[in-house]
């Protein structure tokens, strides 16, 4: 598995992932720090730019408001998220902040992923497209 950031083209990629349309995840890609992880089986080791045609097995979506590191986006396979949960927090850690993240409550592996990466839940989050989220926050990073 590699870990890149997304560009433009990687859109289509991103909505099939997530189930959302190709607008919102070109907006995320161009408002958001988002990286992709892909597989990386037959890559060229070489290749300077993304392989139009290599898998893209998840991505994380982050930015910075109020002090805190908000994880806006993260979907994927379960190993993409653990791996990809690394970037957002090795950020925060560089730069001293806490890192907040949503997770729909429908979405246990993607709990696991976060509770695994030393989130602990904090509160109920607020109803995205209706469904019930929980909001996780990471402090030690600071």
């Amino acid at each position: 598995m590699e870990v890149r950031d997304a560009v433009d083209s990687d859109a289509e990629a991103l909505a099939a992932v997530a189930n959302a349309p190709i607008r919102a995840m070109r907006r995320l890609i161009r408002h958001r720090t988002v990286r992709v992880a892909t597989d990386d089986t037959g890559a060229d080791p070489h290749a300077d730019a993304p392989a139009a045609d290599e898998p893209i097995l998840g991505f994380v979506g982050f930015d910075v408001r109020d002090g805190v590191v908000h994880i806006t986006r993260l979907d994927g396979t379960d190993d993409a998220a653990r791996r990809l949960l690394e970037e957002p927090l090795r950020f925060a850690s560089a730069e001293g902040l806490p890192v907040e993240v949503l997770v729909l409550e429908s979405e246990p592996s993607l709990r696991e992923a976060v509770t695994s990466a030393g989130f602990e839940q904090v509160s109920d989050g607020p109803r995205f497209d209706g469904y019930p989220t929980v909001r996780y926050r990471l402090s030690d990073t600071v």
